[in-house]
Parts: structure tokens; C-alpha cells; sequence
């Protein structure tokens, strides 16, 4: 393994803290935050190796980063870069709230938040399966288990953090502990797609966001609901909105004050075009600024 430290200086305001305590979706199966700090231990974008690393932000705002891989370091921190959504010019995002007074509210009230993504759409593909019907907590502790017994551990910060298994290490199972024959199967199918490149967040972040959708759909046990978190969720596509986040119309009901009933489809629409080029960034935010004053989903 080689040990490897740089800084990343982000481009704009960013919380390191916002960032580790992420209210949902990746952040499951991850070490509690701890300060400005992070821990992270997770399959390379070239399927082949792992790499744990610890970040740490600095006064002044950048981020040192100590990594731990047998892959390429340089490649880590673009992978790093990716799921902190580091890597995008931060310019336009401020200009969405100089615009929108409302989405410029929410930037202050969560200053530097910027979305957490997966650490790669393989990654969040295997999430789906596993999660399906299941509670959270049980599927963090059976994702935990699978990354403990298949992957690799890693030593971050003094702390002991779980890799998830590479696609080959994925295959390797014939069967996990837990997990039914069925959604084996799935896994496999999963582990098999990103050999192949056909998870690639390039690919899929370039495609159009119909094709992209229906490709993700060919994997046995990835439905519309999953297929759009992978795509959302895990490639660093900063414009795609969609209308299946249940929470999303009641929400800029909420801070919009449209009705007293969630924004149609057309409101919601209407009022997105002015959050362009970041549309997905912004709904992420209205997401978090609402879950965070407990608002019902429909406002």
C-alpha cells in the first residue's frame, strides 16, 4: 500500500463537517463524523483496487488528504474530488442564489454544503440491492458485514473502516450471509457490469438521461426508483432534475410558498429553470434545508 498526502483546495465555500455529516443516502455504513473530518474507504473507479483515506479541513478552508491505496493515488483523489463534489467550477453554483433569493437563503443558512455522492456507481448499484424493502440500519450492518468479510479494512484515523469487496472479490461469493440466492444473483450481475465498464460515471454522466435511465434498468433488480438514485447519486451530474424525490414538492411548496398543497409538476418545473446549471445541486439542498426543519412531505 502507498501512503500519499496532498491538499485539495476547494473552489468555492465548502464545509468538510456538512459534508461528513450528510443527512442521507451514502453516508450509511460510514464512520460518524468527527469534526472537519472525514474517513473513507471505498473500491477504486477502476475496479481493481481499493484505497482508504482520511480528509481534514485546515484553517483557511482546504483539505488535507492522507491516502491509503495499492492503486493510483492521483486517481483516488479525482475519485475523492467526485464525492465531495469538488470537481465543478463552484462560480455558477453561487450564481443560482445571487439569482434565486430563496436557493440564496438556504447557500448561507448551509454554507459550503455541497452534495455526497457514492463512491461510484457500482458502489450505489450494490446499495440498491441490498437495501431494497430493507430498513437502513439493517442494510448498512448487512452492507458492513459483506465489506468486513469480502472487502478490504482499512486503518483510518485511528479507526477501523470497511471497504466494500471489488467486483471480483464480489463474484467470488457464491453465497453472502443474509442475503436471499435472488439478490446474489443481482449483486453478481452488478459486480459483472462494472467489469465490463458499463458503470462507468463518465459513461453514464455523458449519456442522455433516458438512455442513461434504461441502461441502468438492464441490471436485474434495479428498478426506475434506483436506476435515478445511481444516476443522480453516484456520476456528478450537476443539471438533472427528476420528479420521483417524493419529498421535493412539498418541500418547495414550503420555501416557495406556492399552496398549501406540494408544487405540481409544473410549478416545480417552472421554478427549477432558474436553478440552471445545478439543478440536481439545488434540489439536494432543498432537500436537506427541509428535512432539516422537519417538514412533512407534503408542505
Amino acid at each position: 500500500m502507498k501512503l500519499t498526502t496532498c491538499t485539495i483546495q476547494p473552489d468555492g465555500p465548502f464545509s468538510l463537517a456538512a459534508a461528513a455529516g450528510f443527512g442521507f443516502g451514502p453516508n450509511m455504513a460510514r464512520p460518524l463524523p468527527a469534526g472537519n473530518e472525514m474517513r473513507l474507504a471505498f473500491v477504486t473507479d477502476d475496479m481493481r483496487h481499493h484505497a482508504g483515506v482520511r480528509l481534514a479541513q485546515v484553517p483557511g478552508g482546504a483539505i488535507a488528504a492522507t491516502v491509503d491505496t495499492d492503486g493510483d493515488p492521483e486517481a483516488v483523489l479525482r475519485q475523492v474530488r467526485r464525492i465531495l463534489s469538488l470537481d465543478h467550477d463552484a462560480a455558477p453554483w453561487a450564481e443560482v442564489g445571487a439569482r434565486d433569493p430563496v436557493i440564496g437563503a438556504l447557500q448561507r443558512e448551509h454554507e459550503g454544503l455541497r452534495p455526497v455522492l457514492f463512491h461510484s456507481p457500482y458502489e450505489a448499484a450494490a446499495w440498491s440491492i441490498i437495501s431494497a424493502r430493507r430498513h437502513r440500519a439493517q442494510a448498512a450492518a448487512i452492507r458492513d458485514r459483506i465489506s468486513a468479510e469480502l472487502g478490504r479494512t482499512f486503518t483510518v484515523g485511528g479507526e477501523q473502516v470497511h471497504a466494500f469487496p471489488l467486483p471480483g472479490q464480489l463474484l467470488s461469493a457464491d453465497a453472502i450471509r443474509s442475503v436471499a440466492p435472488n439478490r446474489v444473483a443481482w449483486l453478481h450481475a452488478v459486480a459483472r457490469a462494472a467489469l465490463d465498464g458499463a458503470l462507468e460515471p463518465g459513461l453514464l454522466a455523458s449519456m442522455e438521461p433516458a438512455a442513461a435511465l434504461a441502461h441502468l434498468q438492464q441490471l436485474p433488480g434495479i428498478g426506475p426508483t434506483y436506476a435515478t438514485l445511481i444516476l443522480l447519486r453516484a456520476t456528478g451530474v450537476t443539471d438533472l432534475l427528476t420528479f420521483g424525490e417524493p419529498r421535493l414538492p412539498g418541500y418547495v411548496a414550503h420555501f416557495y410558498g406556492t399552496g398549501p398543497g406540494p408544487a405540481s409538476p409544473a410549478e416545480l418545473e417552472r421554478i427549477a429553470e432558474g436553478w440552471r446549471p445545478f439543478r440536481t445541486w439545488t434540489a439536494v439542498l432543498v432537500r436537506v434545508a427541509g428535512d432539516g426543519l422537519g417538514l412533512p412531505i407534503a408542505a
